[in-house]
């Protein structure tokens, strides 16, 4: 929903009927993943989508279905056949997409959902997308770590996905999850599609150099909430660094200690040490992996940098486990020479660490390309 957020709130704030379309889940090689959201206007206006292409149109006629109806629908895509207008995956894979309709009346706690995504403040919606009851089909929970607005139809069933729905919205996940009807966690009958919108992961880039523009305009464009920090003020400012939501003048590892102290470094957090200077990155490296969790932790540096610096990290007292989560030199092997060619491969290895990709050419092999 986050990526039709502007447009749905528009349409709603002026009393208008709309359908959203969000994917709930996907099986094999599907193109967008669970969460990728269409909207269809009060206009027959189309913004967003759910495949990439594949289905939009017919997902654009169940739309236009439920604002009439006013009734939800789960529509499955999946495989074309040979027809040569037949509706379905080009790519082989499979998709849910649950298609509401959103108005005042349908939706009337959207107005603080959507003011709390645009604040950053983290919140989940817990819609039921299947159930044996068909009344029970597009009610929902509106779920904060303090407070749980909604019911869907018994205590159980509000407990247990409340309580679910909490855990994924602390780790910024989005998932369909599958109850008996009243709420059973071992029963099937009801799917329960969980939208958590926790504020934007951390990247926290150190050195304000002129690689660290360019991977704070990559960092920027995946959706991260960028930090770029230097203890010299001549080089950490907001002008050298426009794509940075945040420039901090601070030695590095008294920067990042004092945010891991107050709780803003998690599970998500990427962290991308740019200085390859050893008087600022040893003592951060010491700081960064010692953190029971962080998503990724990159160190610029030649060959030489990097041999050098993990000998002093050892003689610091850092163990082969601690050193085994380090990525140095920072970055996947794409030949790349400008600060704006070495920031795609800083980003490249950051997404093929957090999905399990090899980095290797999708040309050359073989099978389904998403695992």
């Amino acid at each position: 929903m986050r990526e039709v957020l502007t447009e749905l709130r528009e349409w709603w704030d002026a009393g208008e009927r709309s359908a959203l379309a969000t994917v709930v889940e996907t099986f094999n090689s599907s193109p967008r993943p669970a969460g990728a959201s269409m909207l269809v206007g009060p206009d027959s206006t189309v913004v967003g989508s759910v495949s990439g292409g594949c289905v939009e149109g017919a997902v654009y006629e169940v739309g236009q279905d439920v604002i009439a109806s006013a009734t939800a629908q789960l529509a499955h895509y999946g495989i074309s056949d040979d027809t040569a207008y037949s509706v379905g995956l080009s790519c082989g894979g499979q998709l849910d997409v649950f298609v509401e309709m959103v108005d005042r009346e349908s939706f009337p706690e959207f107005g603080d959902v959507a003011d709390d995504i645009a604040a950053g403040r983290p919140v989940a919606v817990a819609t039921v997308v299947a159930h044996p009851d068909a009344e029970w089909v597009g009610r929902r929970l509106i779920v904060r770590p303090d407070a749980v607005v909604g019911e869907l139809g018994s205590d159980r069933a509000d407990e247990a996905i409340t309580d679910d729905a909490r855990g994924l919205l602390a780790s910024g996940l989005t998932e369909t999850l599958t109850y008996g009807p009243d709420g059973e966690r071992r029963g099937e009958g009801m799917r329960v599609f969980v939208a958590s919108y926790a504020p934007k992961p951390r990247m926290i880039v150190f050195g304000a150099i002129d690689f660290a523009a360019a991977v704070a305009e990559v960092g920027h464009f995946l959706g991260y909430a960028v930090t770029v920090c230097d203890a010299r003020p001549v080089f950490a400012t907001p002008a050298r660094l426009p794509a940075a939501d945040e420039v901090v003048v601070s030695w590095p590892h008294a920067y990042l200690r004092d945010e891991v102290d107050a709780g803003r470094v998690d599970e998500r957090t990427v962290l991308c040490v740019l200085t390859h200077d050893p008087k600022f990155d040893v003592p951060l490296l010491e700081v960064a992996l010692r953190l029971p969790e962080v998503a990724y932790i990159g160190a610029m540096g030649s060959r030489r940098t990097h041999d050098e610096r993990m000998a002093r990290l050892r003689e610091a007292g850092l163990t082969e486990a601690e050193l085994g989560r380090l990525s140095s030199p920072i970055g996947l092997d794409l030949g790349a020479r400008t600060p704006q060619e070495t920031a795609v491969s800083i980003a490249a290895e950051m997404i093929a660490l957090r999905w399990g990709g090899r980095g290797d050419r999708l040309g050359s092999r073989e099978g389904p390309i998403h695992s």
